[in-house]
This record gives structure tokens, C-alpha cells and sequence, in this order.
């Protein structure tokens, strides 16, 4: 009994070696109560994890998504620079991270100070002299009604403060500091996930082979092949949904400038974000083509207005698809559902995670039903015998 103590200490503390090392030699000697009790503990185990974990989980599921799409940058820079894969390539990729966030976002600030500043002293002149009604008012349906309207509610001293009494009455007091407090609760998660991004690259080969093995292991060879398609969908997705949403908005950004759209780099950046979405941007442009409206420049509304649909009906409709349907081999109303459904169910995330759930999903019917090849065909005689049911009905009828 104190040899077989002693073995198990000197198990315990052996080195943490490769996935795949240790294997049993012979059949685990184990009952049915000590089965069931061992998995009852770890999913009670599992679950306990999670809850420690909750508040991390997002940076966690942002550090993977990451770590995915950087992958075949990753093997490129170590096939390169073996000798540095577990140092210097992490800390290289981490640091581009980090640069292709801050450094727009310091572009975006300082003339965002600039465009906030302004907007406070159009806000003060409003106050003063109200909103005079926009040309363009008179000559829609119903102007004569409208423009009174706009002259009773807007254009008179503090008409605007009065539309937006009640909001700000209502979280005037606490707004900032609530503002200020999630400001730096995002900014701790984003270092944690950076962090954590640095250390899973640095181990992302054990933790690879382990995923494959524990899958393999769970679910049989249809967990590794599942496992690979989600990774392609993470890939493709990031691809068409981050980088064409990104390259909308510099293009409309710069438009925006040129038509002389008041505050354009707010419209460009918000045109970024909402450009991640299918037909989001249009909210972006449509918003600005009413700011030129209402300051009186009708040519260059209408110009912004059909230049956004005609960028946003080439990046929805031929840029976007080529990338998401080539990795994930969805149709694209199944990945716009995807999108849709997973920023609902899952916030931002949900826009990767939408669409690798779909396609995981469409996988597994196609090999369920024999129309892609995979671990869990169907065998020949069912699929034959089923075929022939369904041809002899259809000429029954």
C-alpha cells in the first residue's frame, strides 16, 4: 500500500510532458459507481471553473478567436525563425495586435476631441438661437406642416435641451462616472486577453495537439473534423467580417471629408463598426446624409447616400461572400443568420461565434446525410434502401 503511494507521488510530481506521452497499458480498473462518481466530480469540477471564470470569459473567447486567425501568420514567422517561436514571434504578433488597435484609435481621438469640441459649441449656439428649419424641409410632402413643426419644437432658444430633458435628467448624475468605470473595466480585459494571447502562442503547439487528442478522445474522428471546419470558419469570418467592415469605413471616412460631412472622422469610425455587420453601414451613411441635408448641401447628401449603397452592395455581395463562403462553405443567408443570431445571443463575440456555430451545424448534417465525406456517412445500404423509398413513393403518387 505504501509502494503504490509512493508510486502515485512520483507521478504526480514527474514533469508535465507532450500530449499524447503517458497512455494506460491495460483497461483502466475502475467499477460503474467509481465511473460514474469520477465524471459526476469533473463536470462538478468543470462547472465550478466556469463560474470562476465568468467574468474572463469574454477576453478568454477573444484571446481564441485571435489566436486563430493569427495562426497561419504564426507558422509562417516560425517555419522562418524556428529559434524564436516560443519568444520572439509571440511578442511580435501580440505587439502588431496592439498597434492595429491603439494606433487607429489614436488617429480617431485626437480629431474626435476636435470634432467634440466643436459639437459643444454648436450645442451652446443652439441653446441660444435654436436650429433654424433646413431648406429642403418646404418641398417634401406635408412641408407646410413640417416646417412649423421644426420652428415651434427646434427652432426656438433651448428647444433642443428641451427634446433631451427628460434623458439626461434621468442618468444625468451617474452617467459619467458609470462611463468611467466601464472604460476601465474593458481596458483591464483587454490587457488580460493580450497577455493571455501571449502566453497561448507561446504554447499553442502542445495546446493544438492536445485539442486534437481530447476531441479525438470525446467525440471520435468526427471531434477533429468538426474542430478543424469551426477554425476555418473563425479565419474566414474574421477576414470578411473585420477587414471589409474596416476597409468600408476608410473608404466612406474619406468620403466623407470630401463631401464635407461635419465631423467626418465620427462617421467614418462608426461606419467602421457597424460596416462589421451586413448592411450596417447603411445607418453610417444614411445618418450623414442627412447631416449634409439639414446644413443645406443636397448634391453631396445624395452622392454620399448612393456612393455608401454602391461600396456597401460590392463588400456585402461579392468581397464578403468570396471570403466567408470559401471557408466556411455556408450559403451566405446562413451566415448573415449566423451573425444576426450570435451578436443577440452572444454580444460582439457572437459575430465569429455566429457563423462557426452554423457551420459546424452545416458539416454535420452534410456528412450526416451523404453529401460530404466524413466520419459519420451514412452506410451504403441505408442511403441506397432510402433512396429507392423515396424514388418508389414519388411514382406512387
Amino acid at each position: 500500500m505504501a509502494k503504490q503511494q509512493d508510486d502515485i507521488v512520483e507521478e504526480n510530481d514527474a514533469p508535465i510532458a507532450k500530449p499524447g506521452t503517458y497512455r494506460q497499458g491495460g483497461k483502466l480498473a475502475m467499477s460503474r459507481a467509481q465511473l460514474r462518481a469520477s465524471l459526476l466530480a469533473a463536470a462538478i469540477l468543470f462547472i465550478a471553473g466556469i463560474i470562476t471564470l465568468k467574468d474572463f470569459l469574454p477576453a478568454l473567447g477573444w484571446t481564441a478567436i485571435f489566436a486563430i486567425a493569427l495562426w497561419p501568420i504564426y507558422v509562417r514567422l516560425s517555419t522562418r525563425w524556428p529559434q524564436h517561436r516560443r519568444g520572439a514571434v509571440p511578442a511580435l504578433l501580440v505587439c502588431g495586435i496592439l498597434l492595429a488597435f491603439v494606433v487607429p484609435l489614436l488617429i480617431v481621438v485626437v480629431p474626435l476631441v476636435a470634432d467634440t469640441h466643436a459639437v459643444m459649441q454648436w450645442v451652446s449656439q443652439t441653446q441660444q438661437n435654436g436650429i433654424p428649419a433646413p431648406a429642403f424641409l418646404s418641398s417634401l410632402p406635408f412641408g407646410t406642416k413640417l416646417v412649423p413643426l421644426w420652428q415651434n419644437e427646434l427652432g426656438q432658444p433651448g428647444g433642443l435641451a428641451g427634446l433631451a430633458h427628460h434623458a439626461v435628467q434621468a442618468s444625468g448624475a451617474g452617467l459619467g462616472r458609470k462611463i468611467a468605470g466601464e472604460a476601465v473595466h474593458r481596458l483591464v480585459l483587454i490587457g488580460f486577453m493580450l497577455l493571455t494571447l501571449l502566453f497561448l502562442l507561446r504554447d499553442v503547439g502542445d495546446v493544438v495537439d492536445g485539442l486534437r487528442i481530447g476531441s479525438h478522445r470525446a467525440f471520435g474522428p468526427a471531434g477533429e473534423s468538426v474542430g478543424r471546419q469551426l477554425i476555418r470558419a473563425v479565419q474566414g469570418t474574421v477576414n470578411g467580417l473585420v477587414f471589409v467592415g474596416l476597409g468600408e469605413g476608410v473608404l466612406m471616412g474619406i468620403a466623407y471629408a470630401v463631401a464635407g460631412v461635419p465631423h467626418p472622422t465620427l462617421f467614418g469610425l462608426l461606419t467602421a463598426i457597424l460596416a462589421m455587420v451586413p448592411f450596417g453601414a447603411a445607418l453610417a451613411f444614411c445618418a450623414a446624409g442627412i447631416a449634409l441635408l439639414v446644413s443645406g448641401s443636397t448634391v453631396a447628401a445624395i452622392v454620399i447616400v448612393v456612393l455608401g449603397f454602391a461600396v456597401t452592395f460590392i463588400a456585402d455581395h461579392f468581397v464578403r461572400p468570396v471570403l466567408i463562403e470559401g471557408a466556411t462553405r455556408l450559403p451566405f443567408v446562413w451566415v448573415l443568420l449566423g451573425i444576426l443570431g450570435g451578436v443577440e445571443a452572444w454580444g460582439l463575440i457572437g459575430l465569429v461565434m455566429g457563423p462557426a456555430i452554423m457551420a459546424g451545424l452545416m458539416l454535420l448534417w452534410r456528412e450526416w446525410i451523404g453529401s460530404q465525406k466524413g466520419p459519420i456517412n451514412p452506410a451504403r445500404g441505408v442511403s441506397a434502401e432510402a433512396g429507392a423509398g423515396i424514388e418508389q413513393g414519388s411514382v406512387r403518387s
